[in-house]
């Protein structure tokens, strides 16, 4: 196997974003249309890779959360095709005037849009991402270099190849979408440091991974989170709506980082309708894990240790904690919270826009399932990852998550 060498990937990435960086939104379009029509007519090609890679995830026993992320079928091809079709409806926020201003000696000042440049995307075990990612990348302007993870490398390779493919028959160029195919860990790290021609690493995937590129690399680093997501069932909780709620937070996609963790609920609330709830999680096959007072209320749960409340399940297990108030649910939150989703169910108006105001998360909720903090559901049309730092971007990162803004100023010969 010829060595990789990620660096002459990296470079060859920065020349290609130059052009590409100042493309027409039509010709950016009509590539993505291209793209999709090739993985659309390859379909077959990719599914036969894909069951390279589980065959592979069901010798080394994978479980079925993980197995799930890396299934690519006929629908799932189609799906992520027509996500580079719904890219192709959303404005391009490259050229976008931000803000404009002219100054008290005549200089014009134009804040405008352009993309980030070379964006590193670094990921587990989802083929999509690969679609996704390069779509977003190039409708921004930017160019990409992809790092799958090792389990899904035939999916990826096969929907790279089908990618260049397409590239060739647009004013694209190839280059402008690279894909490091290689298993091995020092090509990723390799990758951490190649500040001289990527603008920004993009980690999506458990918080191993993130943890580990926040803590190498020398780019600057758009971090995704992992979601232990919390609902506070607040004593005024309509029955109804929680149940609901609950339901579709936690059974919807279990294996989705929007997807219910821990349910806190309020004491009053619980003793009134524990029976109905505990009926649920039975037909809902369910796994409650909770400390001495939930096992004593919830038959068959499982004591939780402290890394219980940690936990990203990604299965049907759910934490579940009974507390006396707003405060408390707020304060455990805060505790182990990953800044991801949060949401509460009551009629409390006042109680609600308590939670809202004082929880740190990219998204809260009041009456509605977390299951909405995605690009597509939330109207932004597609995303590259749910970002929960603060800086730069926040929450599901869109199309104008990839571009900057720059300074355009125009005089007449002022000088000072």
């Amino acid at each position: 196997m010829t060595e990789i060498n990620v660096a002459d990937q990296a470079k060859k990435a920065q020349q290609a974003s130059k052009p590409l960086s100042i493309l027409s939104t039509k010709e950016k379009n009509e590539t993505l249309l291209i793209i999709a029509e090739e993985l659309e007519q390859n379909y077959a090609f990719i599914l036969e890779e894909n069951e390279k890679d589980l065959a592979l995830g069901r010798e080394k026993q994978y479980d079925q959360a993980y197995m799930d992320r890396l299934l690519l079928t006929k629908e799932r091809v189609f799906e992520f095709a027509n996500g580079l079709k719904e890219l192709v409806k959303l404005d391009d926020p490259v050229g976008e005037v931000v803000t404009e201003w002219t100054l008290d000696n005549g200089l014009h000042v134009k804040n405008q849009r352009v993309p980030l440049g070379v964006i590193g995307m670094i990921y587990e075990a989802r083929p999509n991402v690969t679609v996704d990612a390069t779509g977003i990348a190039l409708k921004s302007g930017n160019a990409i270099i992809l790092k799958g993870g090792s389990s899904a490398l035939h999916s990826n390779k096969a929907i790279i190849s089908i990618i260049h493919k397409a590239l060739e028959k647009t004013s694209i160029s190839v280059e402008a979408v690279q894909f490091i195919a290689s298993t091995d860990r020092e090509a990723t790290e390799q990758l951490f440091t190649l500040k001289q021609y990527i603008d920004v690493l993009i980690p999506r995937g458990g918080g191993s991974l993130i943890e580990t590129v926040v803590r190498k690399a020398t780019i600057p680093v758009l971090e995704t989170g992992v979601g232990n997501v919390h609902m506070y069932v607040d004593k005024h909780a309509d029955l109804e709506k929680a149940l609901a709620i609950i339901t579709n937070a936690k059974t919807d996609r279990p294996a989705v980082c929007n997807a219910l963790e821990t349910v806190l609920i309020h004491r009053e609330w619980f003793a009134k309708n524990k029976d109905t709830l505990i009926s649920m999680f039975k037909e809902l096959s369910i796994t409650v894990h909770g400390d001495q007072e939930v096992l004593q209320a919830v038959p068959g749960a499982i004591e939780a240790s402290e890394k219980d409340w940690a936990e990203e399940y990604l299965s049907l297990d759910l934490a579940l904690k009974l507390v006396d108030d707003v405060e408390e649910a707020i304060y455990h939150i805060e505790q182990y919270g990953t800044k991801h989703s949060e949401a509460i169910i009551t009629e409390d108006a006042q109680v609600a826009e308590q939670f809202l105001n004082q929880v740190d998360a990219a998204a809260v909720y009041h009456n509605a399932s977390t299951r909405f903090t995605d690009g597509s559901a939330l109207g932004y049309g597609a995303e590259i990852g749910i970002s929960t730092q603060k800086l730069h971007a926040r929450g599901p990162m869109g199309l104008p998550a990839l571009t900057t803004t720059k300074l355009k100023i125009s005089g007449s010969g002022q000088v000072r």
